[in-house]
């Protein structure tokens, strides 16, 4: 007879033995009985339709939606009780019941675990200044086209109203369905609307440490909190139950959002579940195609052999040189995810160079933003994305639908030739060897990104240049060019030569009333700018 959750916590005294709890947890980790409030959901049946479940399937039917390439900019968005606390990072649950520090740091401020769990900041989440037309007019503001936000977190409260558990936004805390409010403003503004779930993680994502009085294991809880199961992180070892709960709450996410773009973090990633990913797919894209809309699952690695775009996390793991397919590079604002006081925010010029450098080797940038826990955005993130913006609506031209072209660019920021990490790498192996990532150099007038489109290329300088813009890449033995122009809402026709080392550009100064001031909020000499070559064609070899 299997166990209930609660069984299991009665039989094991887990109220005051929590830490006698065996570490292949898996095999216990059951629902509570059928129709109790805190059981496991039990997932719909798979759909008909185009896709089956199986890897061929999604092999010979997924495409590339077409407004992914042309979209080239979203915006992601980490918010959830983690918010409230605002300390550490989003991950504030896990800390606080298993890491030295975490744990001091919530005793000492809100009171010892036991008393005073995570659970407590449920009540404590009143998002009074969250407005979701404000939010997707600041990113549409930024030159984004679709934004992300996390649906459900590994703390396991989604941020929704949802019908298959009473632990959530919509019935608990703020008593708001937060994520439909963002939907709803981002279909009215034509935004494309994304979803992220991070529910494979909760099942473990915060395991007490030994001997820590806790709040976990109280059978009232036990629809939040799990409970925990002691395994390694990211190991592929939840239990059927909790992967048909996961599979349940994935159909919940695509019945109720029809989401464009469906993210899933790395906790999908063990080939051990296969047979619930492919089913997950499958519904995904069968609905998608019963409703008439296109979307795409964006995961990690190897997650998904097929039927997915490829998603790199933080631009320091991105490719660095043209990466065929369709990928993306999700990067937060500042030093975590999730808001955190003391929040370093990069400035809106470092957001501009993420892009530059994302876009030169053909991905779309997934830019993460995190709102505090009463629903307002910090003016310093709003500031960088303003400047973000005002680039893009200068530049935009060289970044949206845009391709990478044979090569990068060139200067001190790219390699001559693609080199060991020039397809980037993983983040979710936890035992890899720490590479220390090579410094970036500072950025000279010589420093370039390349972009393609409609039989054009884009050259993008990060310091703007003294008198003329040299770029060798296009010296007169190794290319033939046509026209050059600067871009902008009033583009300039460039008058250039080509020599033996280089495509050489005078170019107006930025200052002079010939030429166009830089971006509105980083009027100096260092912001990038953009110059078009119009039918850049290979000189032939005689």
């Amino acid at each position: 007879m299997p166990f209930t959750r609660r069984q299991l916590i009665a039989n094991t005294a887990l109220a005051s033995g929590y830490s006698l709890m065996p570490r292949t947890m898996h095999a216990f980790q059951q629902g509570a009985p059928a129709g109790s409030p805190d059981a496991y959901a039990t997932p719909l049946p798979d759909l008909a339709g185009p896709v089956q479940p199986t890897w061929e399937s999604l092999r010979e039917s997924w495409h590339v939606p077409s407004w992914f390439n042309q979209a080239k900019f979203g915006i992601f968005i980490h918010w959830g009780l983690y918010s409230i606390p605002a300390h550490g990072s989003e991950w504030y649950e896990r800390h606080m019941y298993k890491d030295a520090d975490g744990i001091a740091w919530h005793a000492k401020t809100y009171g010892p675990q036991d008393k005073f769990g995570y659970k407590e900041f449920i009540p404590l989440f009143k998002p009074d200044k969250y407005h979701a037309e404000e939010w997707i007019s600041l990113f549409k503001r930024a030159g984004a086209n679709y934004v992300v936000p996390v649906a459900e977190h590994h703390d396991g409260f989604p941020m929704y109203d949802s019908r298959l558990t009473p632990w959530c936004a919509g019935k608990m805390g703020p008593k708001r369905d937060l994520t439909g409010e963002l939907e709803a403003a981002a279909r009215k503004q034509n935004m494309i609307f994304g979803l992220s779930s991070h529910r494979m993680e909760h099942a473990y994502f915060a395991y007490p440490a030994k001997g820590l009085k806790n709040d976990q294991f109280d059978p009232k809880y036990a629809g939040f909190y799990g409970p925990p199961i002691d395994q390694e992180f990211n190991s592929g070892n939840n239990s059927k139950i909790f992967q048909m709960d996961w599979l349940a709450r994935v159909q919940e996410l695509v019945d109720k959002f029809s989401p464009q773009l469906l993210y899933f973090d790395n906790g999908v990633n063990s080939r051990a579940y296969d047979e619930v990913k492919l089913r997950a797919a499958a519904y995904l894209y069968n609905r998608a195609s019963e409703r008439g809309y296109e979307t795409t699952l964006a995961t990690k690695d190897d997650a998904f052999l097929y039927g997915t775009v490829q998603d790199f996390e933080g631009t320091h793991h991105a490719p660095k040189w043209p990466y065929a397919g369709a990928w993306q590079c999700d990067s937060p604002i500042g030093n975590s995810w999730g808001y955190i006081e003391g929040l370093k925010v990069a400035s809106g010029l470092s957001l501009i160079h993420q892009f530059m450098a994302v876009a030169s080797c053909g991905g779309n940038l997934l830019l993460n933003v995190s709102p505090r826990g009463d629903g307002s955005i910090p003016e310093d993130q709003q500031a960088s994305l303003r400047t973000l913006g005002d680039w893009l609506a200068e530049n935009g031209e060289a970044i949206y639908g845009s391709r990478a072209w044979i090569r990068p660019g060139e200067g001190t920021g790219v390699t001559a030739a693609p080199n060991g990490d020039w397809k980037g790498r993983s983040t979710a192996i936890l035992d890899w060897p720490r590479v220390e990532a090579e410094k970036q150099k500072p950025y000279t007038e010589a420093d370039f990104r390349f972009t393609t489109k409609d039989s054009k290329l884009y050259a993008i300088g990060y310091k703007y240049p003294t008198g003329e813009a040299t770029l060798k890449s296009f010296a007169s033995g190794n290319a033939k060019i046509e026209r050059v122009s600067l871009i902008g809402k009033k583009p300039i026709t460039v008058k250039f030569r080509q020599t033996v080392d280089g495509l050489v550009c005078p170019l107006p100064c930025p200052h002079c009333g010939s030429g166009r001031a830089l971006c509105a909020a980083d009027r100096r000499d260092d912001a990038a700018r953009t110059l078009i070559a119009y039918r850049v064609l290979p000189r032939r070899r005689r």
